[in-house]
């Protein structure tokens, strides 16, 4: 069960700095192999890997557009609704993210920045005996948004070669324009270099096991990638004004996704801390995933006892959580402080999962430290920008001994011809 650790202890606290860190190097030569296939045999491998890793064959790999339409009838009509309004939700968010184009003068002369959307993204949906409809309106809606023109979904079939209906429900909400029924590693190898039915792409987003975050990692000298993700973690910072009941629930959120998840409280109060420890031992019972949560809580779950509030918050920037929580006295306050989480729920209320399926934001986040250097999936991630600059004469004249300067100083002189021949009008009639 989770442990209550000081922050003092140099020792306890390595396994909240090394929590959910992905191991690859066992799986690289087998991931590299199955991509070597899949660029190779192309459809051929790809049904051959779902038969020996999803235990089914599916007739086609590509989803006929009615089955979408069958799933969305089927499904229950709270659930459907619900999915309606998160996509709501979503679209309001991430329209208010689209970039705005750059038209400026400089010493004389114009530059822009244009921004033009990807021509086509592939989706990794995870599947089988996880399914996450959540995460196709998260992924494909901001794609939609910055006006990508084809998006398409892969995603693993169930073992009776059906997809979650759920899952396709959400796809018919978001207006993908195929799905396919392929996952892991040969997915990806699939949506970055093609095969006779599943067509390249420019980008792929969306989690997946170790094996497709190995294989996002190795197809990305080639295809754009969102992230590597690793396991889901979230840190909270509470004081003795929190709930304890609250606090051990929005552990266990994400203590249930995967036995490598991360839960770290931090307080200052030891009493507290304990309050939220005997919490966390009774609410576990009642969990349908309790032994996942256990082995979550046992390996990379915390609470952790600091000296001060101040402590708690720079311990969270060392740790820079993919989810923070701050239920504080103050928690709009301390959020001021906090410069590396992916994302921040303010007060008692903003409990972890509004941010997981309904609030807007997008729940594709950074994590094992990432957040340090990077943030959520947005709308601008489907989208390129290119520099444009035009100069006349008079404007390229004004600056032109600056560059031959600069040219020289890196022995760059062809650099500085292409300026010098403008300037003695070389080849031209005057």
């Amino acid at each position: 069960m989770i442990d209550i650790i000081k922050a003092s202890n140099t020792e306890a606290m390595q396994k909240v700095w090394t929590r959910s860190q992905l191991n690859i190097t066992a799986i690289n030569d087998t991931v590299r192999n199955i991509i070597d296939q899949v660029i190779n045999e192309k459809d051929t491998a790809l049904y051959r890997f779902t038969e020996q890793f999803d235990g089914v064959r599916p007739a086609n790999l590509k989803l006929d557009g009615s089955s979408l339409e069958a799933a969305t009838e089927k499904l229950d009509e709270a659930l459907l609704e619900a999915l309606k309004q998160a996509a709501k939700n979503i679209r309001a968010f991430h329209g208010a993210q689209k970039p705005k184009n750059i038209d400026m003068m400089i010493n004389g002369g114009r530059v822009e920045q244009r921004f033009t959307p990807l021509e086509s993204v592939g989706l990794y949906i995870p599947g089988g005996t996880a399914a996450y409809p959540s995460t196709v309106l998260m992924s494909a809606l901001p794609a939609k948004i910055a006006g990508v023109k084809n998006i398409v979904m892969i995603t693993p079939p169930q073992k009776n070669g059906t997809v979650n209906p759920a899952i396709l429900a959400a796809a018919r909400i978001a207006g993908i324009d195929a799905v396919y029924t392929i996952g892991g590693a040969q997915g990806i190898a699939a949506l970055a270099y093609g095969t006779e039915s599943i067509p390249r792409v420019d980008k792929i987003v969306g989690p997946g096991n170790i094996y497709v975050a190995v294989a996002k990692q190795m197809v990305s000298i080639d295809v754009g990638i969102d992230m590597v993700a690793g396991p889901s973690e979230i840190a909270i910072i509470a004081d003795e004004t929190a709930n304890p009941a609250f606090v051990a629930a929005d552990l266990l959120s994400q203590a249930e996704h995967d036995p490598d998840a991360a839960a770290v409280l931090f307080t200052s109060s030891e009493s507290f801390g304990r309050k939220v420890r005997q919490a966390v031992i009774r609410q576990t019972e009642k969990q349908p995933r309790r032994k996942i949560i256990e082995a979550a809580l046992k390996d990379n779950g915390a609470i952790v006892i600091t000296e001060s509030l101040n402590e708690s918050i720079r311990l969270v920037n060392k740790m820079a959580p993919e989810h923070l929580e701050i239920i504080t006295e103050d928690p709009r306050d301390v959020a001021a402080m906090i410069v590396h989480a992916g994302a921040i729920f303010l007060g008692p209320w903003s409990a972890e999962p509004l941010g997981d399926y309904m609030a807007g934001p997008n729940h594709t986040l950074p994590t094992s430290g990432t957040a340090r250097f990077k943030s959520a999936l947005s709308t601008t991630d489907f989208y390129k920008a290119t520099s444009i600059i035009d100069y006349d004469e008079p404007a390229f004249n004004n600056i032109s001994e600056a560059i031959k300067a600069i040219a020289n100083s890196e022995a760059l002189y062809a650099h500085a011809a292409a300026i010098t021949i403008r300037q003695e009008k070389e080849g031209t009639n005057e």
